[in-house]
């Protein structure tokens, strides 16, 4: 893997937050557990700043997968649970979700072929240079990893978002979406792509909510609303005392109001093999979110499953 630098101002500007809506799409482990799917469905309904343009399974393996493949293949047939409950929005179902890798990265200069790479590249490469495609990653990176060796041209052409890793002061990057696919995250992370990383353990590590609440806001705003009420329900037996954490919805809710997430910019991080994190300050920079506002980025997301409801 051999990237030479983007131009520094060019780098400096996609890093920047967007005061105009963006295109946008979606990378999603989304069976993984159950804040992609508020992630999903919060994006879908926040057309006012992001225009979705296609949904990407990424693969994970955890307990609700076999392995990697099944857990992408079990991420498609959620997206596509989703969308027949969003069908009030009036999506198209045709080119609009894409399979991702069935396996991860091993190598830094083996991408993993996939629809979902191909059509980043494709989507990219139609991109202005004035106009830069947002990616937001909430899952393992292979997809994004591997778009960016097969076709290093679209550093210029697209804005990474990702929640992966955690705090450049915990004492280690031991995050579900980054463990498991280290050598695509060494990708992302030292290619020079212009990168907006949300920190899980120490930034977004506050960012949940309870049935009650879920109750309260979500259950009875539509299909979707009892869908998501549901799944959060079913996830864990004892709900006593006990909050569930959302924090994929924090990407997107910087893209609604990037006041809701405030940025650093900092040396792009090195990941090391023990998977904690080094420094090195003459790296390129990353923009890196040290807060995120946890009522601001619910409020906006109940008050639209709200309307949604009243006008679907």
């Amino acid at each position: 893997m051999d990237f030479a630098p983007l131009d520094p101002q060019q780098l400096e500007d996609r890093l920047n937050p967007p005061s105009a809506p963006v295109r946008m799409v979606l990378d999603t482990d989304t069976y993984n557990e159950i804040d992609d799917q508020f992630a999903v469905v919060y994006s879908l309904l926040s057309s006012e700043r992001m225009r979705v343009e296609a949904l990407y399974a990424a693969p994970f393996h955890n307990s609700r997968s076999a392995e990697a493949g099944d857990g992408m293949e079990k991420s498609y047939d959620e997206i596509h649970r989703l969308l027949d409950r969003l069908s009030f929005l009036d999506l198209p179902r045709s080119g609009f979700v894409h399979r991702g890798a069935e396996e991860w990265m091993r190598d830094t200069n083996g991408p993993v072929g996939s629809d979902s790479a191909a059509d980043l590249i494709e989507k990219a490469l139609a991109s202005l240079l004035d106009d830069p495609l947002y990616v937001v990653a909430i899952g393992a990176i292979t997809n994004v990893a591997s778009a960016l060796l097969l076709e290093p041209a679209i550093r210029e052409r697209i804005v990474v978002v990702w929640l992966g890793g955690h705090a450049r002061h915990w004492p280690d990057t031991r995050e579900f979406n980054l463990y498991q696919d280290p050598t695509a995250s060494r990708v992302v992370l030292d290619c020079g792509v212009p990168l907006v990383r949300f920190p899980c353990m120490g930034v977004v590590s506050h960012l949940h909510t309870t049935l009650p609440e879920v109750a309260a806001h979500v259950k009875g705003r539509g299909a979707i609303g009892d869908y998501l009420y549901e799944i959060y329900r079913d996830y864990r037996e004892d709900q006593f005392a006990y909050s569930k954490q959302i924090w994929d919805i924090a990407p997107v809710g910087w893209l609604v109001s990037p006041g809701w997430a405030p940025m650093e910019r900092v040396s792009a991080p090195i990941l090391t093999e023990q998977l904690t994190w080094d420094f090195d300050e003459s790296r390129h920079k990353v923009a890196c979110a040290r807060y995120v506002d946890r009522d601001s980025i619910l409020r906006d997301l109940f008050s639209k499953l709200g309307r949604a409801a009243a006008e679907g």
